[in-house]
């Protein structure tokens, strides 16, 4: 069988000992935040090892590398990637 779980971002990472779980939502077509805007709500939580968990992020690194030969993304620079803030997490189900 084969899912799919649509997600605009992860938002939240936890270790629990070897275990990462990541949380995936999405922005909300009825929610509103007191700003008006579209509130994320919680999709689906992914569980994994550490070594997956390494693996994946290795395997992100370098989509991230072709999104940015691509010019579809520029990296920050001069910027402290540790302490940069998020811009606001945007959908294409809202533009």
């Amino acid at each position: 069988m084969n899912e799919e779980c649509f997600a605009d971002f992860v938002s939240g990472v936890s270790l629990n000992g070897s275990i990462v779980r990541l949380d995936l939502a999405s922005l909300s077509t009825t929610e509103k935040d007191e700003k008006d805007q579209p509130k994320a709500v919680f999709r689906q939580r992914v569980i994994m090892p550490v070594e997956g968990f390494v693996r994946s992020f290795a395997v992100m690194a370098r989509a991230m590398e072709q999104l940015e030969k691509q010019g579809v993304i520029k990296r920050p620079t001069g910027t402290d990637l540790k302490t940069a803030e998020p811009s606001a997490p945007q959908s294409i189900n809202f533009k």
